[in-house]
């Protein structure tokens, strides 16, 4: 006889990377020093008020990790909150460099190098949100067991579905 065990979702995270971006990994370090440990939405804030050019490109690229992290939520057919999510991990590797050459005097030639950057970026849910979503999920498959439990999961496909077919206004 086999027993029917539920397994505990684990700790939701996205990860994204931007591949080839035209700044030195140095100068992107010292953005990416900014956000490491931070709150996702903390982060977003202090890349949109830091003065450095690549701060955009790392903005894009958090905003792709978050993203990502909700959409691997909603395959699993779990919640998220997005405001718990935490930048766990960021890094930035360096890319390959294009190599040029400079007109120089008496018909030399200096050559240099620009350099290119991969970013990557992951958050993760905290764990004590990862703790109270389990937990919450428990209670749910607890609260629809036996005959109480089928009328409520049929009244909230009724209500899904009548939400989903009610007409939209227009504004």
């Amino acid at each position: 006889m086999m027993a029917t065990a539920i397994q505990a979702p684990t700790q939701i995270e996205g990860i994204a990377k931007a591949r080839y971006i035209r700044v030195s990994p140095q100068k992107a370090r010292l953005v990416i020093d900014l956000i490491r440990g931070e709150r996702a939405e903390k982060a977003l804030h202090t890349l949109r008020f830091t003065k450095k050019r690549v701060a955009k490109e790392i903005e894009k690229t958090l905003r792709s990790a978050i993203a990502n992290a909700e959409r691997k939520a909603e395959d699993a057919g779990e919640s998220l909150d997005v405001d718990a999510l935490f930048v766990t991990r960021c890094y930035v590797n360096e890319g390959p460099r294009w190599k040029r050459m400079r007109p120089a005097p008496m018909g030399r030639g200096f050559r240099y190098q620009k350099r290119t950057a991969h970013i990557v970026v992951e958050v993760a849910e905290h764990h004590r949100a990862a703790a109270d979503r389990i937990t919450a999920a428990a209670e749910e498959a607890q609260a629809s067991k036996g005959v109480r439990g089928a009328v409520r999961k049929a009244r909230k496909a009724f209500e899904k579905r009548a939400k989903q077919q009610a007409p939209k206004k227009k504004k």
